[in-house]
């Protein structure tokens, strides 16, 4: 289900504030080692999910794609200039119909260089990202608020820029409270 406003401005004041994002390392101290490896790991989150799923079925439920103009915070870390527009998706990665992952994509327009991100639906970003020569990821950055975009709540945040020539997508994934639940994770 996605929105039919053409362009949403997500500077609205019934959306939370963007999260305080810092260094990975920074976090390192409080983060237990199993949420460790989850946030640190640099490969893809899908596959990822899929293998500590078991038998649970993976699915990507498509909650929002639109036109936006991105948070200032995403804004920045894109090196884009505000107030300019951006392709954004919100999807929450789900296991057996529960949510473990909420993510929102924010790509600016003039680096999809012909790239048809809206055709993904259901199928996850990083199934294609990954497959992209030459990708690049930035360092990773987290935070421990809730997603600014999502009213679910979990113990971490954490947001990357893939580079692929010059095509660039900032990519915000919050782990939620349920896959720590399932997975018997601490809770932080």
């Amino acid at each position: 289900m996605t929105r039919s406003d053409p362009v949403h401005d997500d500077q609205t004041p019934e959306t939370r504030p963007p999260p305080g994002w810092r260094p990975l390392a920074a976090a390192r101290p409080a983060m237990s080692p199993d949420w460790w490896r989850w946030v640190a790991s640099r490969d893809s989150l899908t596959a990822r999910l899929i293998a500590a799923g078991g038998e649970r079925r993976f699915r990507v439920r498509l909650l929002d794609q639109r036109l936006i103009r991105p948070r200032h915070d995403e804004a920045r870390v894109l090196g884009l200039p505000y107030p300019r527009l951006a392709w954004c998706r919100e999807v929450a990665l789900c296991l057996d119909g529960h949510p473990w992952v909420v993510a929102r994509s924010v790509a600016p327009l003039a680096r999809l260089r012909g790239q048809r991100l809206e055709r993904l639906g259901e199928r996850s970003l990083g199934s294609w990202l990954f497959r992209q020569p030459g990708l690049e990821r930035s360092p990773i950055e987290i935070t421990a608020a809730p997603p600014p975009f999502h009213a679910a709540s979990g113990p971490w945040g954490r947001r990357s820029v893939f580079r692929h020539g010059r095509f660039a997508v900032l990519v915000q994934e919050f782990f939620l409270e349920r896959m720590a639940d399932d997975l018997g994770l601490p809770s932080r």
